[in-house]
């Protein structure tokens, strides 16, 4: 069972991967009438949760792909975390990342050590080339979400929250593939069923969404969002499609307007610089505060890896918003 899975891993990932805080932040729940604790995985050594799931998966390699080494694909947080996790492990690692990928996220991956193959197209594209390359080469490919054992290692969240929170009402957790929301969903479900599990997309990358409500992984039509560490198409067969149907309570759908001023909120509140993906599960919570007043909720902040500029452009007020709050 996945959830047996989940709790051997959250004893044998450690000290590779910390406990992250579950901080209180005493602004941001008096501006929205809840009690709010922060899943601080920014604070993670490659500065996301992926962390969690690319040491649990090398860890269970067998002698002969240590030996190898292995192949990934990602838009950013996932090669790091893997790179990271190789040089630990001293596996070699190789990531395919697309052009679009953020400039700062790809000179990240090769500092820690890994190889980059940089692959003309979208996420997917990147994604599907790199496991074909596997396949050829006859590697081990490590999903960012299609494996139940990097889910395993995803989920090892939702058991820390569980024992720093036992009451919490709701998490509220920014979906891509579904690795992190499907992995913390049945950690909670397992130990904490009276939480919410509240996922939230950008509207403008809604591509697990879609696949629930439709009953089947379809293709959905995307755009450029500030939450590029969730941006990209569901992959055909992905274990964590019948997951997340499976775990997510709630759904909610912001605006890039909306992650922009929830990533502005935390550095005002909080003063930490965060991603757009971790904007996105903030925003979820702004939209629906109304729904939560007066009870204890976590919002997972996923990620910090963003350039100063990109943060700087995501969170300065257009003059359409400044004109909006000036009437």
């Amino acid at each position: 069972m996945l959830f047996d899975r989940i709790m051997e891993a959250h004893a044998a990932i450690r000290p590779q991967v910390p406990v992250t805080p579950l901080e209180h932040s005493a602004g941001l729940s008096a501006e929205l009438g809840c009690d709010l604790r922060l899943k601080c995985e920014h604070l993670q050594p490659t500065g996301s949760f992926k962390l969690r799931g690319a040491t649990n998966k090398l860890r269970l390699l067998g002698t002969e792909a240590r030996h190898t080494g292995v192949i990934a694909a990602s838009t950013g947080n996932h090669g790091q975390a893997v790179a990271h996790a190789g040089a630990l492990a001293g596996v070699p690692v190789l990531v395919h990342v697309a052009a679009g990928t953020a400039r700062p996220k790809m000179a990240a991956i090769r500092a820690l050590g890994a190889e980059l193959v940089v692959v003309d197209g979208s996420p997917i594209a990147a994604e599907l080339r790199a496991r074909r390359y596997a396949r050829e080469q006859g590697v081990p490919y490590i999903s960012p979400y299609n494996d139940l054992d990097v889910v395993a290692g995803q989920g090892t969240l939702g058991v820390e929250l569980a024992e720093q929170a036992p009451d919490l009402d709701a998490v509220f957790v920014a979906v891509g593939g579904g690795g992190l929301i499907g992995g913390t969903g049945t950690a909670l479900r397992g130990l904490r069923p009276a939480t919410r599990v509240v996922g939230v997309w950008p509207e403008n990358s809604p591509c697990m969404l879609r696949a629930i409500e439709a009953g089947r992984i379809l293709d959905v039509e995307e755009r450029p969002t500030l939450s590029d560490g969730t941006a990209g198409a569901v992959e055909p067969g992905a274990v964590t499609f019948p997951i997340c149907r499976s775990v997510i309570h709630e759904t909610v759908t912001v605006t890039e307007a909306e992650i922009a001023d929830a990533m502005r909120r935390l550095a005002a509140a909080e003063h930490w610089i965060v991603e757009g993906a971790a904007g996105v599960a903030l925003a979820g919570l702004v939209k629906t505060a109304a729904a939560w007043r007066g009870r204890r909720v976590a919002v997972v902040l996923c990620g910090r890896n963003i350039a100063l500029e990109t943060f700087l452009a995501a969170v300065r007020p257009t003059r359409t918003r400044r004109a909006a709050r000036a009437a």
